[in-house]
């Protein structure tokens, strides 16, 4: 078996984190505001917004320190939100549908989008590459039996993500200041903030490793002969740290949470919780508090808070000891 990435884990709470809170119901109020972190909206809507509170660019600068061989990747990953409508033998939409005794809600769900470049030269970045983001609209059917179908579905979407690096030479040798930009350019022919989040990039990160040949400079604690350039780069909806067993500085992942460098998921965290500001114990005794209606209602609004309360069910006594007195998961988030 292989080990769990513990980089790849840290991704994931931060992905998922805000996907849906507790208690984890569709009917509860601070669900119906989901999607609230990383989001990377639609150029004409984030432009018609007088507020300017709905971005439609991310942008990350860093520093590594290497000579222009250093090669680099840089991957962005994304929750792209489906709309998962219940329906008939006939197709007719319903607000829910119960078969076999397993009740099934329309509501939103969300996929994994990823996008990378890999194995680039610093040297070869002084112009800047570039990829495109484009994700066709789609649509799949699960069959419920006889008595009817989850149909879900998704907007398209289009972007890129840019990314170029400057040689800071001679006032600091060896030193590149790295830029990665995403950019949302899906077209919006307008309408509510709730249709346009279909067609944002949700919980938006990138996550940057310096292959061969280089390293980064923290952002959070950079020596002090660097510190004025590392407080010159220019993040926009985003703060880098460095992640990874200390001292290590191969790897940084771009958040928009503020984590400190090499934060960690607790080893006594039984699984996500999607709140990594939280504590597991206090979400899981809750969890097992709800009314046998209240967990239906939960199983019922999404598979992967199904999974959370079998998970939760599923600990015994010395499981639950263990996250006893813990007073934070271990991944230190300051929302």
């Amino acid at each position: 078996m292989t080990a769990p990435d513990p980089i790849r884990a840290i991704a994931d709470a931060v992905l998922y984190e805000g996907y849906v809170l507790w208690p984890y119901r569709r009917s509860a109020l601070k669900n119906t505001h989901r999607w609230t972190f990383g989001g990377v909206y639609p150029r004409a809507h984030a432009e018609a917004r007088a507020a300017g509170d709905d971005p439609w660019t991310m942008q990350t600068q860093c520093l590594v320190e290497g000579d222009g061989t250093a090669r680099l990747s840089v991957g962005l990953r994304f929750l792209h939100v489906v709309w998962r409508q219940v329906v008939d033998a006939d197709g007719r939409a319903l607000d829910e549908l119960t078969v076999h005794d397993e009740r099934h809600l329309t509501w939103e769900e969300a996929v994994e989008r990823e996008v990378t470049l890999d194995a680039l030269r610093l040297d070869a970045l002084t112009t800047g590459h570039h990829v495109p983001i484009c994700v066709p609209a789609g649509r799949e059917q699960e069959a419920l039996g006889d008595a009817g179908a989850i149909v879900r579905s998704w907007e398209a979407l289009e972007g890129s993500l840019s990314v170029s690096a400057r040689d800071l030479r001679p006032a600091h040798p060896a030193l590149h200041r790295v830029t990665a930009r995403i950019e949302n350019t899906t077209p919006w022919p307008g309408g509510p903030r709730e249709a346009a989040l279909r067609r944002t990039l949700c919980s938006a990160h990138t996550i940057l490793r310096v292959l061969d040949g280089g390293a980064f400079v923290s952002q959070t604690d950079p020596p002090p002969e660097l510190h004025a350039v590392a407080e010159a780069c220019e993040n926009s909806g985003t703060w880098p740290v460095l992640v990874g067993e200390a001292p290590a500085r191969d790897t940084l992942l771009s958040s928009p949470i503020i984590l400190e460098d090499h934060p960690r998921i607790a080893p006594e965290s039984p699984g996500d919780l999607f709140d990594g500001g939280e504590i597991d114990q206090m979400l899981i005794l809750n969890i097992l508090q709800l009314t046998d209606e209240e967990k239906a209602e939960a199983r019922a609004s999404d598979p992967r808070v199904r999974e959370i309360l079998d998970r939760s069910e599923a600990l015994g006594p010395e499981e639950l000891m263990r996250l006893n007195g813990r007073t934070t998961r271990g991944l230190q988030v300051r929302l």
